[in-house]
């Protein structure tokens, strides 16, 4: 299994996905170039890019084909993996993600707020994006955890995650490539998420052929974080169904 974080966190957000998922599938979870413990590099933010990145490191760790969990950006990443390079994936997990382009109405906000934190630092912009990440219900009840994730996102190199979020707010959209993902495909939503809503979720289910769609309660854009459990059970279910129906079809 490879897991694939969002913008401004890094792999840690599948922690307990891995505690419970690697004791029957061997586990990777990494960073995105600019995020966590990678490199900071001056390019190559771009989705395309970024897809050829996880590609390359499913192959050079021998793990294709792999089930493949992503959230959000790592959703864009593994949309394009299963549209265009198919034989690296043995199934699809979309958690909060999205195949359409970033809205044009959100691009002069997230353009300013993206400007600020490359001038002043990621804590000039952190209270504004903090509610936008995780939802209602995690920052009233659960301070705590929006207040570590703040700690740990502001921590991050400033200029690796703003050319990161030029990659993500730039991206094209997928919603032409649909019809090409064969992979059996897990769509997965907070529902409330406000960055990639239910609706979006909504239409990644009805274009990919054969998706299954879960909407997480009390949960946002960090649903691995906010209602880990449920997360969790859902990944496990879609993935007990999807062996065993590979299991069925594999020649004795």
């Amino acid at each position: 299994m490879v897991f694939a974080h969002g913008l401004l966190f890094d792999r840690r957000i599948f922690d307990e996905q891995v505690a419970a998922l690697q004791a029957r599938y061997r586990c990777i979870a990494f960073d995105f170039r600019g995020h966590g413990g990678t490199e900071v590099t001056r390019g190559g933010y771009d989705m395309d890019s970024l897809a050829a990145d996880a590609a390359g490191l499913i192959e050079s760790l021998g793990a294709a084909p792999c089930h493949f969990v992503g959230l959000s950006m790592g959703g864009f990443v593994g949309l394009r993996l299963a549209s265009r390079r198919p034989e690296l994936l043995r199934s699809l997990a979309l958690l909060d993600s999205s195949a359409d382009p970033e809205p044009r109405e959100n691009l002069p906000r997230y353009r300013l707020l993206n400007r600020v934190a490359r001038l002043l630092g990621l804590r000039a912009v952190a209270g504004r994006v903090m509610p936008i990440v995780f939802g209602r219900t995690s920052v009233a009840e659960r301070p705590e955890l929006v207040e570590a994730w703040r700690e740990r996102v502001t921590g991050q190199s400033r200029f690796g995650i703003t050319r990161a979020v030029v990659g993500v707010v730039e991206r094209e959209g997928m919603a032409e490539e649909l019809d090409r993902v064969r992979v059996p495909t897990l769509v997965l939503v907070g529902e409330e998420d406000t960055a990639t809503t239910p609706e979006k979720a909504e239409r990644l289910r009805r274009g990919i052929t054969g998706a299954e769609l879960v909407v997480v309660s009390r949960a946002g854009h960090m649903s691995t974080l906010e209602n880990p459990e449920a997360v969790t059970q859902a990944i496990e279910s879609f993935l007990g169904r999807v062996d065993s129906a590979q299991a069925r079809s594999s020649p004795h």
